[in-house]
């Protein structure tokens, strides 16, 4: 077959080996009942772990109730919805080959939001609508309510959350734990100058901002186990003029190597309606390059990474150490499959889909050669 494809290689995060270098990011699906995931789940990351990719993370999950986007988001602050996981985690175990991850999260001021198939928007309070946090009281939009600034007590409430819920994620086997500090929930929002006008030790200079996520990023990194893997999703840019730069996100970067952190994500934007991200194929690869050269810690590259030969090149470049990819695996969940037909590489398929493999059924020639806008 001559040379892996480096996106086939394996890596190494943490104390933890993936098999390749594709990564399925966490999506959030709105379907949980009180926090609790259900059969949805249960077929959504069932299926993505037996995809071939190296890692499936699941979706944002909040650590207390007033940290989910919506009435639907996962949570992970009860024994109920510990249980509810443990049976989704045992099956990806049991049918699938990809580590498992789960993203932690407190949605702060854009949580109390309705489905997006709702039409999204803050809650009314006749639908449950609730207070929300942030670092000051600046509302998402004018249309949303304005959160309460957090005090020294809610702000030690969210950190010791943030470890329960890792506790529980150790309990229920999983390999890597991501934080959130992106998208504009909460740890992104103290970050950022647009949303943090704080006047105490938490708001004002960078180092000032980087101190609430980074106290709980070293909560976390207390309670996990450093055999597993362990990073953060964080912003880039805010795509928003005296928002936070890439040059910033490089500095927190390595704020977070010190932490014990194994590795970042890099996404942007999301902190502000006014954003005009200029999204294109890989538009994002940038910062993630940026942040890995001024960091040195293993980066993972998102946004608009479709094609296999695109994923590749990224790797291989050294923009980043790995991709992920969200909405391209809902449209296609057998990506990886196709991507290691594509590039010569092998990937892992369950024995009760080997027939499907490209030395076995004639057709996957076809499949693999279909564009993405032909499989549109």
């Amino acid at each position: 077959m001559g040379r892996t494809p480096v996106l086939f290689e394996p890596l190494s995060l943490g104390g933890i080996t993936l098999a390749n270098r594709v990564a399925v990011s966490p999506m959030c699906q709105y379907s949980a009942e009180h926090g609790a995931a259900n059969d949805w789940h249960l077929q959504h990351l069932g299926s993505l772990s037996l995809s071939g990719a190296g890692l499936v993370i699941g979706e944002q999950t909040a650590v207390e109730p007033e940290g989910r986007i919506s009435h639907g988001c996962l949570g992970l602050y009860s024994d109920v919805q510990e249980a509810a996981l443990a049976r989704v985690v045992g099956f990806c175990r049991r049918a699938g080959s990809a580590a498992l991850g789960i993203q932690l999260a407190h949605a702060g001021r854009k949580g109390s939001a309705r489905l997006p198939w709702e039409g999204g928007g803050p809650l009314s309070s006749e639908a449950g609508a609730w207070t929300t946090a942030a670092p000051s009281v600046i509302p998402f939009e004018n249309r949303w309510p304005a959160p309460e600034a957090l005090d020294e007590a809610g702000l030690t409430r969210i950190r010791h959350a943030h470890a329960a819920a890792a506790r529980r994620a150790e309990r229920l086997g999983f390999d890597l734990v991501e934080l959130l500090g992106a998208h504009g929930f909460l740890l992104h929002s103290f970050l950022s100058p647009i949303t943090n006008q704080r006047t105490d030790a938490y708001g004002g200079s960078l180092a000032n901002r980087m101190r609430y996520p980074l106290e709980v990023a070293a909560a976390i990194r207390e309670v996990w186990p450093r055999w597993k893997a362990l990073g953060m999703r964080i912003t880039g840019t805010d795509w928003v003029d005296g928002g936070i730069t890439p040059e910033e996100a490089g500095i927190f970067a390595g704020k977070l190597m010190d932490v014990g952190f194994d590795y970042v994500c890099v996404s942007s934007g999301g902190i502000s309606p006014a954003a005009r991200p200029a999204i294109a194929p890989g538009y994002q690869v940038p910062l993630a390059a940026a942040v890995k050269k001024a960091s040195g810690i293993a980066v993972q590259a998102v946004g608009m990474i479709v094609d296999p030969h695109q994923a590749e090149k990224i790797v291989a470049d050294g923009h980043a150490d790995c991709v992920a990819l969200a909405r391209e695996f809902i449209d296609d969940p057998r990506w990886a499959w196709h991507a290691a037909a594509a590039l010569g590489a092998d990937v892992v398929y369950p024995p009760q889909y080997l027939r499907a493999r490209p030395e076995y059924w004639p057709g996957a020639a076809l499949t693999q050669h279909r564009s993405a806008p032909e499989r549109r």
